[in-house]
């Protein structure tokens, strides 16, 4: 668990690309149908939160705990979740 967190962490601080699904579908006959997909390739800016984490820490996140990794998270989806609220 705490690779995939230091992972996340290093990705969160970097930006990263993703793709994104949108599917959109039709009743026809009584069934649901797929009518069509699209892909797209976005790009997540770095996160400016965890800059200022690994900046302030500057420690290799292997001597961070668990609990120390969980909490970062959670305080980072916080502030994420309050800055998209309008």
């Amino acid at each position: 668990m705490r690779d995939r967190i230091e992972d996340a962490l290093s990705r969160k601080a970097r930006g990263f690309y993703y793709r994104e699904t949108v599917d959109e579908y039709a009743r026809e006959d009584g069934e649901l149908t797929l009518v069509k997909r699209k892909v797209s390739k976005k790009y997540m800016p770095p996160d400016v939160a965890a800059l200022k984490y690994a900046q302030e820490r500057r420690t290799d996140l292997s001597a961070v705990s668990d609990e120390e990794l969980l909490a970062l998270r959670e305080k980072l989806i916080a502030e994420r979740d309050r800055k998209e609220k309008p």
